[in-house]
């Protein structure tokens, strides 16, 4: 049975949820499973807006069909070629055979090394800031290269002012009927989500972001219609404004992201009166153990905080595996404008720390403050001290 929703009066929602999915790209954890975006403007002319995930086919199927209403298809536009939302193309072009496949150079190749037997009579090439008439709708297409694929664009209606931004200001979570921003308390139920989708997706990305941003800045945007999660019409400016602090790679808040590896207990401890003597301090903290937290919201959060406390005991000689992991993911994303300090632990010879400041030196624009302890196998009382000494040089840092 077919399930969409208006977005305006035009504008028709016929997306799906994945709920069964537990892993976005079989690597993301999800928790509460993905929505795929699709939407269908009809007008004299009838344009479906991107496709989704095989998965969720037969659901798209009937709302397509049901929102169309007994016309013919005249359009589809492809924005985005990522199997979650180019796999249902097939479907489409064999069902409805008369439709237009609008794209652009970089995604016609793209569609021939997915599909087999293309009919490339049916497709229509577009360029930067070309038009496409619908009758009333008139829609201008942005290219957005590397956010966060080569082929991506974004397609502007003029009519409704309606941003359709592909993979971008997306979100991980499924949307359960309300899909507009005013419906949710997007602060409360969907930042934290929304932050870790950018920060691993786009993360690596930030300066085409930034290009994407600013041609985005010379349209007039109401509703921001991304290809998961929630749909913007009450303030798409919120939203876009969360996008550029990410993209300059700026922390959202000031405070202290402690990320720690413990195989016994005793870095952990560490790190645990480290959080305390902060939060003393009236710092906002957060404390992880990359043992029991997935990369991915350990890199989200480091994005999202000023400063960062990571905490490893040596093993086999350098860092703890998983903190190495993390410290790759890092910088593979491009994380800078940090300020870092560390603390490590060995029985014989801790070296992790001095190992973690040498991956850090890699990250651009980050400080490393000089204050750090080195343990060896357990905190002695008389190390407190030393403690509080790091407590103070990041209060000072933080509130600098």
């Amino acid at each position: 049975m077919h399930c969409t929703r208006k977005i305006t009066d035009d504008i028709i929602w016929v997306g799906a949820n994945d709920r069964r999915l537990s892993r976005f790209e079989n690597l993301y954890p999800l928790t509460r499973g993905v929505s795929y975006n699709s939407y269908l403007i009809l007008d004299e002319k009838t344009c479906l807006m991107d496709t989704m995930d095989q998965n969720e086919t037969r659901q798209f199927a009937e709302n397509v069909k049901y929102a169309l209403g007994g016309r013919d298809l005249d359009y589809l536009v492809v924005q985005h070629m990522e199997p979650d939302h180019c796999s249902s193309i097939s479907y489409v072009m064999n069902h409805y055979k008369n439709a237009k496949v609008v794209v652009n150079a970089k995604t016609l190749p793209m569609i021939k090394q997915f599909f087999r037997d293309v009919d490339e009579s049916r497709f229509l090439m577009v360029k930067e800031m070309e038009t496409l008439e619908l009758g009333r709708h008139t829609l201008t297409f942005v290219m957005a290269p590397m956010v966060h694929w080569p082929e991506v664009m974004m397609t502007y209606d003029s009519f409704d002012k309606v941003l359709f931004s592909a993979d971008g200001f997306g979100t991980f979570g499924t949307i359960d009927g309300t899909i507009f921003d005013d419906e949710v308390d997007f602060d409360r139920d969907w930042l934290d989500e929304a932050r870790r989708y950018y920060t691993n997706i786009c993360g690596k990305y930030g300066m085409q972001v930034q290009a994407a941003l600013k041609k985005a800045a010379t349209l007039d945007i109401q509703i921001l219609c991304p290809l998961h999660g929630i749909i913007w019409r009450t303030n798409p400016a919120y939203f876009i404004d969360k996008y550029n602090i990410w993209s300059t790679y700026e922390p959202e808040t000031k405070g202290v992201m402690i990320a720690y590896a413990s195989m016994y207990g005793n870095t952990e401890n560490m790190a645990e009166i480290m959080a305390f003597k902060l939060a003393e301090r009236g710092v906002k903290v957060k404390l992880y153990d990359v043992s029991g937290t997935d990369t991915s919201w350990l890199l989200s959060e480091s994005f999202h905080y000023s400063h960062i406390l990571l905490a490893s005991p040596t093993y086999n000689g350098g860092v703890y595996p998983l903190m190495d992991h993390l410290l790759h993911e890092m910088k593979s994303h491009g994380l800078k404008n940090r300020t870092f300090t560390f603390i490590d632990n060995g029985t014989w010879g801790p070296v992790a720390a001095k190992q973690m400041a040498k991956q850090v030196e890699e990250l651009k624009d980050c400080t490393v403050l000089n204050e750090t302890i080195s343990i060896k196998s357990a905190l002695k009382e008389d190390q407190m001290g030393v403690l509080d000494q790091i407590a103070d040089a990041l209060k000072a840092s933080v509130e600098a």
